[in-house]
């Protein structure tokens, strides 16, 4: 049912010989009649009470009914007909809305043990946003199949291939998009699947696209999580058919080539210029891969930020969707192409939530790829964080600062009400505090001992309560939370004995006590460096030494350590401004013609 099909009952309702019309004639009819002199009664045969006389006169027509009791007749009738109306067309749009609510297939948000708290709000209440847009190379429909040949994959579980992290400030005065490349050998946590309830254990030695095999896109946002430490709120995937449907839906988007281009792989061709691409054209330049830059995964993931910042022009501008039907288009392509979550598995949730990120203006929206580094373990075929970098770009989402740099200073956190000087009132041995020790990451494994050392060195700073917990935890920040307002002090008094900055500590209603990570950005000492990455690169620079990788020296992170100073993306993760139209991708030399 298309949204001009319900104009369409709207004029059958209105006209011809539908029952409306035929009400309405004898309204007319009487109104007619009035205005000449009638037999002085209403069209129910009623008399008219209202004047002096309701007899017919010598001529045997009587005076016109006042025109207070017609109004009112006339009023009557027009009610009801609108009330008809808006009922059938109320009925029939609740019918599209459930139509449409059918579309959209759901699955749980995380597959995993751990899972990250929330983020807390601003000073206003405002919540930042995190969406995980998950791109799917399922070959599970004939379509799918066309579109993605390999019919002989049509049986295997389908991979991440495409993955963004979509990041809406708190203020909704800005976006970042974060893409991690498909073949980053990351930590995929123990999942669960919960279809069959199959566990696939935590690994270190798999790339990031196959998280979506360990029991779906859960597994991908538990993966996500361990490797950001940013709280996915929501999750989005879509396949092959779902690109097509949707390019087509919003009229095609503007693309920008440097060089003629003939990827025989995707069977993208294009002369050099601008192409509005739709359809299968637009599948193909997103799956791009050997035609764009060095050929590596790393360029594809530059064309679907440009394909991505073009569409959201697109859609603000509102140009190609000024007609009822090309919007009931995309509403059906959008609902039958998207797999979500739960909690966001309706046609209003989705409408709030594309509200919320239209409010961002374009010139605000930041694409970015996660710094890296060839992976030492395979470093022909994989990838893994840049030490440095990429916990800097991590960093700064996680604490809600925009990547464009063009910040204001923002308000302290609702929670953010003590302040350290009050965190010297606290008696310390009153303090229970837990520490667990976070510096596992992607690139490294744990730093040896870290929690118990931390809580050792803070029973001898008078916090005799303090205690490790053996518990494995990744974290890229040092953090301090507490669970409730009227311990921020004692949670201050801990971060203060440790050297660490006030912007560590935060509210975690879901902390059983104070808690302390200790993060990757600190894995030595007892206390805090502020740029305490630096013993992450010396620890890497170590590890390629061992391999006799004489190269190691250049895949160490060159960008800010720790916690962000300059508050912007390092320039290792290539960042694109949502209002650059003028971007154009550079195409392979062995992909020209």
């Amino acid at each position: 049912m298309r949204l001009n099909g319900l104009r369409g009952e709207e004029e059958a309702d209105n006209g011809g010989d539908g029952r409306t019309g035929k009400e309405e004639a004898p309204g007319a009819d009487a109104s007619s009649e009035a205005g000449k002199g009638g037999d002085g009664k209403g069209s129910d045969g009623s008399s008219n009470d209202d004047g002096p006389s309701d007899k017919a006169g010598p001529s045997g027509k009587a005076g016109g009914r006042p025109p207070r009791r017609r109004g009112v007749r006339i009023a009557r009738w027009t009610a009801l007909c609108l009330a008809v109306l808006v009922l059938g067309v109320s009925a029939a749009g609740y019918v599209y809305y459930r139509h449409l609510n059918g579309n959209i297939r759901k699955s749980k948000l995380n597959l995993g043990d751990k899972q990250l708290d929330r983020s807390v709000p601003n000073a206003a209440g405002q919540r930042p946003l995190n969406i995980l847009l998950l791109g799917s190379d399922s070959r599970n429909s004939k379509e799918n199949q066309d579109l993605g040949g390999a019919r002989e994959d049509a049986d295997r579980p389908a991979l991440a291939d495409v993955q963004m992290l979509l990041h809406v400030s708190a203020d909704r005065s800005n976006m970042s998009v974060i893409s991690v490349p498909r073949d980053t050998r990351v930590t995929i946590p123990k999942c669960t699947d919960p279809a069959d309830g199959k566990v696939y254990q935590e690994t270190r030695s798999q790339i990031i696209n196959t998280s979506l095999q360990n029991g779906g896109p859960g597994c991908t946002v538990a993966a996500w999580e361990e490797l950001t430490g940013i709280p996915v709120d929501h999750f989005m995937m879509i396949d092959f058919a779902g690109v097509v449907n949707m390019a087509d839906a919003v009229g095609g988007v503007p693309v920008c080539v440097k060089n003629n281009i003939h990827d025989t792989k995707s069977g993208l061709r294009l002369e050099k210029g601008t192409h509005t691409i739709k359809g299968e054209q637009a599948l193909q330049w997103l799956r791009t891969r050997h035609g764009f830059e060095d050929g590596s995964d790393i360029g594809r993931t530059h064309a679907q930020h440009l394909y991505m910042n073009a569409m959201v022009r697109q859609l603000k501008s509102g140009s190609r969707l000024s007609d009822p039907g090309q919007l009931t288009d995309l509403a059906e392509a959008a609902t039958k192409a998207l797999t979500v979550d739960k909690d966001l598995g309706s046609v209003k949730k989705l409408y709030d939530l594309t509200n919320d990120v239209k409010r961002v203006p374009s010139a605000r929206i930041t694409m970015t790829t996660m710094p890296w580094v060839q992976d030492p373990r395979n470093p022909d075929a994989h990838v893994i964080p840049k030490p440095g970098d990429a916990d800097k770009l991590f960093s700064l989402v996680r604490n809600d600062i925009a990547l464009d740099g063009k910040d204001k200073k923002k308000p302290e956190p609702a929670d953010a009400k003590g302040t350290a000087k009050d965190s010297a009132k606290v008696v310390r041995n009153n303090i229970a505090v837990t520490v667990f020790n976070g510096t596992g990451t992607a690139v490294l494994p744990p730093a040896t001992g870290r929690g118990s050392d931390i809580a050792s060195h803070l029973v001898k700073q008078g916090f005799t309560r303090a205690t490790s917990d053996s518990t494995p935890r990744a974290q890229a920040d040092t953090t301090i939370t507490y669970p409730k307002q009227a311990q921020r002090s004692d949670a201050l008094a801990v971060a203060k004995a440790l050297g660490l900055p006030e912007d560590a500590v935060r509210l975690s209603p879901s902390a059983e006590q104070v808690t302390l990570v200790v993060g990757g950005d600190w894995r030595k000492g007892t206390t805090y460096p502020g740029a305490g990455a630096k013993d992450a690169g010396k620890n890497t620079e170590q590890q390629a030494a061992d391999k006799g990788d004489k190269d190691g020296e250049d895949r160490l992170g060159d960008g800010d350590k720790g916690r962000p100073e300059d508050n912007k993306a390092p320039e290792s993760a290539d960042p694109l401004n949502g209002d650059d139209a003028s971007a154009c991708m550079e195409v392979n030399p062995l992909n020209r013609f």
